[in-house]
């Protein structure tokens, strides 16, 4: 502990430029480089002491720790996951899944099933990388191995990004300080870059643009899941994402997927849109909370897929014009039928 709080500040924060978010979490904003660590406490008042709930050695010995869990987490080799793997458990009848399935890096894998059938607690399971300890048994492998315990409980090393259906914000930021604040602590060399990119790719997604100065309170359900997509596309090095039906989202579903396929992701997701069910490789069925059956999508839904697509379209374009004050005051049939002309 003495080695590192003997430091002064400005020197440590050259080799180690996170240490300012330590110093932040205390709520000490300004901060004189040319004390230490050991000093700086040493001149807090008791008061601010007492605030923090920490006495000055607990304050050192925090401090010490965060800079060491930080340094292990930047040299830490990131190990790479080539599959993730379902070996199944049990339905709500208790009768067995006979079924183990393997997914890779540009997978789209689609749960689908009624409301209440048990798609989420899927998600749930890969999500904490299940070992038969949960209530379907399932147990979730990682390269074909039961993972390291660290990978299920440690927050620096789990592997499994969660994109729910509702992300609202509580901390009082811009979307270019939380951004700052979590490129930092991922140590992206490139941060402003990455920021803007993630920021213009998070607006493609939405559609209602915002900018860096905008409070992330004050985004919409829509805007927060796109900012939060394309932060887990660019800034989360976690291989395996899972989210829960997108198409709630009130962003761009297609492009959502791309992004993440681009970067090499496994992505599973739960859905009802027949369009996201087409896009995956595979359809996972539930059905009484156990997987019914898996579905490969074939080359005449790939048809329908496209058929689709260009229905969304018209639909979207629909919307759009709602969303504009447009009246929609002409013919439907004609609208439609142009495209099956």
């Amino acid at each position: 502990m003495n080695e590192i709080a003997s430091i002064p500040i400005d020197a440590l924060l050259q080799t180690h430029p996170y240490a300012k978010e330590f110093f932040l979490s205390l709520g000490l904003k300004d901060v004189a480089g040319h004390l230490t660590a050991k000093e700086l406490v040493s001149e807090l008042t008791d008061e601010f002491v007492e605030d923090c709930g920490l006495d000055r050695t607990q304050m050192l010995q925090h401090f010490t720790v965060f800079i060491r869990k930080m340094s292990d987490l930047k040299t830490a080799p990131q190990k790479q996951v080539h599959s993730l793997s379902i070996i199944g458990g049990r339905n709500k009848s208790g009768e067995q899944e006979k079924i183990a399935l393997t997914f890779r890096p540009g997978d789209i894998v689609c749960v689908v099933g009624p409301t209440g059938s048990g798609k989420s607690r899927l998600l749930a399971d890969i999500e904490c990388l299940a070992q038969k300890d949960t209530p379907t048994g399932r147990q979730i492998l990682i390269n074909g191995s039961v993972p390291d315990n660290e990978k299920r409980f440690s927050i620096e090393h789990k592997l499994v990004a969660q994109l729910s259906q509702n992300m609202n914000f509580v901390v009082d930021l811009t979307v270019a300080e939380f951004m700052a604040m979590h490129a930092e602590s991922r140590m992206i060399r490139e941060a402003e870059e990455t920021i803007q990119r993630i920021i213009a790719c998070a607006n493609e997604l939405a559609g209602e643009p915002f900018d860096m100065a905008t409070p992330v309170t004050q985004l919409s359900g829509g805007q927060s899941r796109a900012l939060m997509i394309a932060d887990t596309a660019f800034l989360s090095p976690l291989p395996v994402v899972v989210i829960d039906e997108i198409e709630n989202a009130g962003i761009d579903r297609g492009k959502a997927l791309d992004l993440l396929v681009q970067e090499e992701k496994i992505v599973i997701m739960s859905t009802h849109d027949p369009i996201l069910a087409l896009m995956g490789g595979r359809r996972v069925v539930i059905g009484n909370g156990g997987i019914k059956a898996v579905i490969e999508t074939n080359d005449q839904e790939r048809e329908s897929l496209k058929e689709l697509q260009r229905i969304d379209a018209r639909m979207v374009a629909l919307r759009n014009r709602i969303r504009s004050g447009g009246m929609i005051d002409f013919d439907m049939k004609a609208y439609f039928a142009s495209l099956f002309a």
